[in-house]
C-alpha cells in the first residue's frame, strides 16, 4: 500500500517555523514527508533531519525527499539528541512534531490500528516489540482498566476491562474486530446508539500504551527544546486532549518567568522565561481543510520560540 498522509495545516507549520535557508531543522514525525518536503524545499545551505520509527515511513520519506537537503533517520523523536549527535548536529533552528497515528497506519488495516473492519490486533508504529494483542491478552483487569481510563478517558473502563478478561478466558483476542465487539458489549445502550464508534477511546488507549506515546512525548519535548538555538521555533500538532494538555503545560512552563507560589507578594525566584509564545491559542484547520481531511478536525497547532 502506498504511504498516504495529508500534511495538516501545512502552510501554518511552514510559516510558524520561520525557516532560514541556511538553518538546521528537525521533523520528528516524518510520516509521508508532506511537511518535510516543504521545509526542505526552502533550504539552500541548510539541512533537514527527519525521524520516524515506522519502516514504511522511512522507506517512503527517503524516496520523497531524494535530491533535497534532507536526511531520514530511523528512531523515535524522544531520542532526537542522540540521533542528531550521530550526524554531528548539536543545535537546530526549528522542530516540528505531528503527533498521533498517520493516515497510512489507519488505512492499512493489516497494521491493526483501526476498529473498522477486522485485522490482526497489532498497533505497533515501529512494527517491532509487543503487540496490542499481547497487551490485551496478558494484563490483569486492574492494569487494563488503568490504561483505558488514563489513556482513553473511557468512563466504562472497569467494565470494558472485565469483558476483555472474560473473553480471553474463552479464546485469545487476536483481531481488531474481536476487540471492537468486546468493547461494544460493555457499553450501555444509549452509548451504542451514538454516532461515534464506542470503541474509539479504548483503541486510542491501547495504541498509546503499546507505543509508549505519552512517555515518548514527555521525554521528546525536553530533548528537542534543549536542541533549539535561541530564536528557534518549536511547532507541535496534537490530536487528543492528553497529548495537547502535556504540550500546553510544558510550553506554558517554558514561557513563564516567575515560578514563585501565587501567594508571594513579590517575585523572589529571579526566574527568566526560556521561550515566548507565538500562538497564544492553538491554531486549528480552516473549514476547507476540515472538509477535505477529516483527520484535521481534531488537530491543534501550538508554536513557541526559544529565547
Amino acid at each position: 500500500m502506498e504511504f498516504s498522509h495529508i500534511p495538516i495545516m501545512l502552510a501554518e507549520c511552514v510559516d510558524g517555523l520561520a525557516i532560514r535557508p541556511d538553518g538546521i531543522y528537525l521533523d520528528g514525525t516524518v510520516g509521508g514527508a508532506g511537511h518535510s518536503k516543504e521545509i526542505a524545499k526552502r533550504l539552500t545551505s541548510g539541512h533537514l533531519y527527519a525521524i520516524d520509527q515506522d519502516p514504511d515511513a522511512i522507506e517512503t520519506a527517503t524516496a520523497r525527499l531524494a535530491g533535497l537537503p534532507a536526511t531520514v533517520l530511523k528512531g523515535n523523536f524522544s531520542g532526537a539528541r542522540a540521533l542528531l549527535a550521530q550526524q554531528g548536529i548539536s543545535q537546530i533552528n526549528g522542530a516540528l512534531l505531528d503527533l498521533g497515528v498517520s493516515s497510512h497506519q489507519l488505512d492499512d488495516r493489516e497494521r491493526g490500528f483501526s476498529y473498522l473492519g477486522d485485522a490482526p490486533l497489532d498497533m505497533r508504529m515501529s512494527q517491532s516489540g509487543p503487540t496490542a494483542a499481547d497487551l490485551v491478552n496478558t494484563l490483569d483487569r486492574e492494569e487494563l482498566a488503568k490504561i483505558l481510563r488514563e489513556y482513553g478517558e473511557e468512563p466504562c473502563a472497569w467494565t470494558v476491562a472485565g469483558r476483555i478478561v472474560a473473553a480471553r478466558a474463552q479464546h485469545p483476542i487476536e483481531t481488531t474486530g474481536q476487540l471492537a465487539e468486546i468493547v461494544l458489549s460493555a457499553m450501555p445502550p444509549a452509548v451504542r446508539r451514538k454516532n461515534k464508534n464506542p470503541a474509539r477511546r479504548s483503541f486510542q488507549a491501547i495504541r498509546i500504551a503499546v507505543n509508549g506515546e505519552l512517555d515518548a512525548l514527555d521525554r521528546g519535548l525536553d530533548e528537542i527544546f534543549d536542541l533549539l538555538a535561541p530564536g528557534g521555533r518549536f511547532c507541535i500538532i496534537t490530536f487528543h486532549s492528553l497529548e495537547d494538555r502535556l504540550v500546553k503545560q510544558r510550553f506554558r512552563r517554558w514561557c513563564t518567568a516567575c515560578t514563585c507560589p501565587p501567594e508571594f507578594p513579590v517575585c523572589v525566584c529571579g526566574g527568566r522565561a526560556k521561550a515566548r509564545a507565538i500562538t497564544h491559542k492553538p491554531l486549528e484547520a480552516d473549514d476547507a481543510e476540515q472538509r477535505e481531511n477529516r483527520r484535521s478536525r481534531s488537530a491543534k497547532l501550538r508554536i513557541i520560540e526559544k529565547i
